[in-house]
């Protein structure tokens, strides 16, 4: 049966997103909402779709509505402003959730569902722009197993793999290990090569050898030319980096566990943000760490 899709929160990711399944899947995107109504608004006009003044409205407007915004706080003001958000006449509706956010979060608007007849799961996505607009998104699914596999079918339109982690709140904790760790192995490679700058070594080289030795890893592919070359044009920003290892800290002192690698990383992104480079690309990490840059 077809389903009217909205999106809230339509950047880069979520706009992509829906041009995907419209343009390219057929599916029904009826609304859109941002908080940034010039880009809420050519999008609308791309996909025809309403450009809603109001959160009630793009609830009343879809069956599922997908939110992509940017943190804890904007999660809670989509859902729970007063007067205004997506819960109102939430009943029979699908509200599916993809931003890295804190597991408490997403168990609040959980709880805050359910309690008004409403199924709600998280979509925690570990992919990038281009990854969105062509369907190719990795996610990690949290919530309820049968609502996930109602949804099967839309899911695996917006994704090239899924999975299931388990309960609401559970994905949030998978992604928010996969940030930590990828932002470790970022810091640590912008560390690597401004070693190897320092000491006057062929970067090439040094790039070639560590990714046939235990010094390889995804980052070394998407990041490695980006840190050489000085192009830290935003894919995954270096606020959000510090965010996202901001949540995995604050799980590790929940769980009595000391991380100082990530500890360390989530230091150097903070610097970044507090330094005016929290919007470039989080291999703009290297700035702090080639000598003659920003950091040196």
């Amino acid at each position: 049966m077809s389903q009217k899709v909205a999106f809230v929160g339509v950047g880069r990711m979520g706009a992509n997103m829906a041009r995907h399944l419209q343009l390219d899947c057929g599916h029904d995107v009826t609304a859109v909402y941002d908080i940034n109504k010039e880009i809420a608004a050519s999008l609308a006009e791309e996909l025809s779709a309403a450009n809603c003044g109001n959160l009630a409205e793009v609830t009343a407007a879809a069956d599922v509505i997908i939110t992509v915004v940017t943190n804890d706080d904007a999660m809670r003001a989509i859902y729970f402003t007063e007067g205004d958000n997506l819960l109102q006449n939430a009943g029979g509706k699908t509200f599916i959730n993809c931003a890295t956010l804190s597991p408490g979060a997403h168990r609040e608007v959980y709880n805050a569902g359910k309690e008004l007849g409403a199924a709600v799961l998280e979509g925690a996505m570990a992919s990038s722009i281009s990854h969105a607009r062509e369907g190719n998104l990795y996610l990690m699914i949290g919530g309820e197993e049968e609502v996930f596999n109602s949804h099967r079918a839309l899911l695996d339109d917006l994704s090239l793999n899924l999975r299931h982690c388990g309960e609401a709140g559970q994905a949030a904790k998978v992604k928010a290990l996969v940030n930590m760790v990828m932002n470790i192995n970022t810091a640590g490679l912008a560390e690597g090569l401004g070693l190897a700058t320092a000491l006057g070594l062929d970067l090439g080289l040094i790039c070639e050898i560590f990714s046939q030795t235990g010094a390889n890893s995804r980052v070394l592919e998407t990041d490695s030319e980006d840190m050489i070359d000085r192009d830290h044009e935003c894919w995954f920003s270096a606020e959000h980096a510090a965010k996202d290892s901001g949540i995995a800290q604050a799980l590790a002192q929940e769980a009595g566990l000391s991380l100082p690698v990530n500890d360390a990383t989530k230091a150097q992104y903070d610097r970044m943000t507090a330094e005016g480079l929290g919007d470039l690309d989080k291999s703009g990490v290297a700035e702090l760490t080639f000598p003659g840059r920003h950091g040196s």
